[in-house]
């Protein structure tokens, strides 16, 4: 069912337009020059590989396909030569499709600069990793980066709808109800290739069990069923155990997926929050990894507006290490409920982060002498300690002294924000500084 001319691509309308740089490779009017080497980057099965076939069918350039799965520099640098000889000798362009051009290391993507560059070959390099990340600069920035989406369900839809009728496809062997298809498509979740992976499972158990009713002979043979099967949702998702999370535990779906997990707890929702740590456990991540962050997330986000957090996560994070999943799923999820539900203050991090830049901008200064160590001998005779005011003598346990060095004396790192404890401590730290900063 791949398409065999940018026309019959579903999806990805926003990159086929008349005039862009898709329809221009493809145009066997493009000759030898003008084509400009492109980048598709895209999640699994929205058509990067489907539309580089289409271009080769369409145009009138040669066509040569190597992925980075098995090809070496050797394969590479074999292509420039041919390329180099066609275009000198017969004034025949060359398009080199790449495949996973993000399993290249630097010295790999770095034999194909001088083909890039001198126009030897014009080359459609595929992705599912970002190339900001993935692929070096100097080839980025001698190529036009192309974005693919997943597919929508009404794409989706219409993928389906044709493999079930065209001859190529199932010509008809059997029907999908209405219930059917939307499983497909929820299952799909914006992936073609799952789409199609899943109707021809589903439709191989549901020719089964027709021939079996019907008596029909060769199992599962559908030439021999004069009605099409019913494909139901019941077939569905018995054909299907689960949808396949579209999640790579070093890609960007891993990145996108703890992000949206953080950001729902800053933000207060639940919800959320439980449904990216299910897609996390459910595409196998490592729970001490979800541990980590949810400490990191406790002290960062929430902070002293409640500080028991931190002993949440810590205890979570652990018992994770030690029972492991699936159990381990429970405590992270109370870890991620209690967070995402608690008070929340950036103040601690805030605080830190200032003091931090005024040491690194050089604003330290010296440890005021009433503060330093007077306990080794000679301490005293150089002022050491001189001066200074034990707070516990105090009534109120607290005295007016000067604790920062002379250059910061009046600087200002904590503020409380309004929420949970901090509310309370904001009010006794007001207090405290009346008494403290003389």
């Amino acid at each position: 069912m791949r398409p065999r001319a940018l026309d019959e691509v579903v999806g990805q309308q926003h990159l086929l337009k008349a005039g862009s740089p898709l329809r221009t490779l493809a145009s066997s009017e493009g000759g030898g020059g003008g084509a400009v080497s492109i980048i598709l980057w895209g999640p699994p099965g929205t058509g990067k590989t489907t539309l580089a076939q289409a271009i080769a069918h369409s145009s009138g350039r040669k066509f040569v396909e190597l992925s980075a799965v098995t090809a070496g520099i050797k394969d590479v640098r074999t292509v420039m030569e041919r390329a180099l000889n066609d275009r000198d000798l017969f004034d025949t362009s060359t398009v080199l499709f790449l495949d996973e051009i993000h399993r290249f290391t630097k010295a790999q993507q770095d034999a194909l600069l001088p083909g890039v560059e001198n126009g030897w070959v014009t080359l459609v390099a595929a992705t599912t990793e970002n190339p900001s990340f993935s692929v070096i600069s100097p080839l980025l920035s001698r190529s036009l980066l192309l974005t693919l989406e997943p597919l929508d369900d009404d794409d989706l839809r219409e993928l389906v709808g044709r493999a079930v009728a065209e001859p190529r496809g199932l010509d008809g062997a059997v029907s999908l109800d209405e219930e059917a298809m939307t499983a497909i498509v929820r299952l799909a979740s914006g992936d073609a290739r799952r789409a199609l992976t899943a109707l021809e499972a589903a439709a191989a158990s549901a020719l089964g069990a027709a021939a079996e009713e019907g008596d029909a002979g060769d199992e599962g043979d559908r030439r021999d069923i004069e009605v099409p099967a019913v494909v139901t949702a019941e077939i569905v998702a018995e054909s299907v155990d689960r949808a396949l999370l579209r999640y790579d535990r070093n890609g960007d779906q891993h990145y996108d997926v703890i992000s949206a997990f953080i950001k729902s707890m800053r933000g207060s929702d639940p919800d959320a929050a439980l449904h990216y740590l299910a897609r996390m456990i459910e595409a196998g991540e490592d729970p001490r990894f979800i541990g980590r962050r949810l400490i990191v997330h406790a002290a960062e986000d929430v902070g002293m507006a409640d500080p028991h957090a931190l002993e949440v996560a810590v205890a979570a994070a652990q018992a994770a290490q030690l029972i492991g999943l699936p159990e381990a799923r429970i405590p992270l999820a109370e870890a991620t409920i209690y967070i995402a539900t608690a008070p929340k203050s950036n103040a601690t991090i805030t605080a830190i982060d200032s003091a931090i830049a005024d040491v690194k901008a050089g604003k330290f200064g010296q440890v005021p002498k009433h503060l330093r160590d007077a306990h080794y001998p000679g301490a005293k005779r150089l002022g050491h300690g001189k001066g200074y005011r034990y707070p516990h003598s105090d009534p109120r346990g607290v005295v007016g002294q000067q604790y920062l060095p002379d250059e910061l004396a009046d600087r200002v790192y904590y503020q409380p924000a309004a929420h949970g404890h901090e509310r309370d401590l904001a009010e006794r730290l007001e207090k405290i500084r009346r008494i403290t900063r003389i």
